[in-house]
């Protein structure tokens, strides 16, 4: 029997995504003193506006989002469904004393199917997500001077094998910064809530998921594909020239001609 690879494609395709937007953005400071950092304006569209058609274009049906900080201010943008998505909310109260590792663990109990993980700070090209739909997936890019934080190593299959806490050059290994985009596989995400409550029992709340998936990998319990994340634009933003450089990289023109004008097989409905 001959298997139709596109339609196997289609079936393993995701549609869940968990979006963690609990921070309080004190980098992004005053712009959210009385707004969340999702909703901080890009050339006049939010992150999270910019990120939901993204998710429409993909074919995303249901959302779920970890809020904390100004939690109503989401609700009252999203609603109980937005631009054809389902919207589920899980509610941190210890966000402002917490990190995200604890953010991903208070989602451990509704995260039922594979589902795409999304940090609320990202801005990215429509098109970047397509090759992340699948389950066991990790986005990554290239390190550039602006870049800081967790990276990866990553070996000749694309496949991660090794997490590091910063972006200093690795001359055995092609190293590659974490984009903060990932895929999971249900099995997958049952290892990562056995090992998040482990940590969380023993009040390591501060820390962050890539702790997690570092050991997870390390221990070859957790195997994720690399895919790139260099051949279109995208960015973290945390500080305020984040968002300068940001608005440099997408304007509102541009933005609204992608989603309008992006080729129909971007689209999967």
């Amino acid at each position: 029997m001959k298997i139709n690879r596109d339609n196997l494609q289609r079936e393993n395709r995701i549609t869940t995504a968990l979006l963690l937007a609990a921070g309080t953005g004190s980098r992004l400071l005053p712009l959210t003193n009385d707004s969340p950092k999702c909703l901080t304006l890009v050339n006049e569209v939010s992150i999270l506006d910019r990120l939901l058609e993204n998710l429409v274009l993909q074919g995303i049906k249901k959302l779920v989002i970890v809020t904390g900080h100004l939690s109503s201010s989401i609700r009252d943008f999203l609603g109980d469904s937005c631009k054809g998505i389902s919207v589920e909310y899980v509610h941190s109260k210890l966000y402002k004393t917490t990190n995200n590792i604890y953010s991903l663990w208070m989602a451990r109990e509704i995260m039922k199917e594979p589902f795409i993980l999304i940090e609320s700070d990202l801005v990215f090209d429509v098109s970047l997500l397509i090759e992340m739909m699948y389950p066991d997936r990790m986005a990554v890019a290239e390190i550039k001077d602006w870049m800081n934080g967790t990276t990866v190593i990553i070996n000749n299959d694309k496949k991660v094998i090794g997490f590091k806490k910063d972006t200093t050059f690795c001359k055995e290994n092609i190293k590659y910064k974490t984009v903060n985009i990932y895929s999971f596989s249900l099995a997958s995400w049952n290892l990562i809530t056995e090992r998040l409550d482990a940590h969380i029992k023993q009040e390591k709340v501060n820390g962050y998921y890539e702790t997690v998936f570092s050991e997870l990998v390390e221990e070859d319990l957790l195997l994720l594909e690399a895919v790139s994340f260099d051949h279109k634009a995208w960015y973290e933003i945390d500080t305020l020239q984040d968002l300068i450089e940001a608005m440099k990289l997408f304007p509102e023109k541009e933005f609204h001609e992608e989603v309008t004008t992006i080729p129909s097989t971007y689209a999967i409905v």
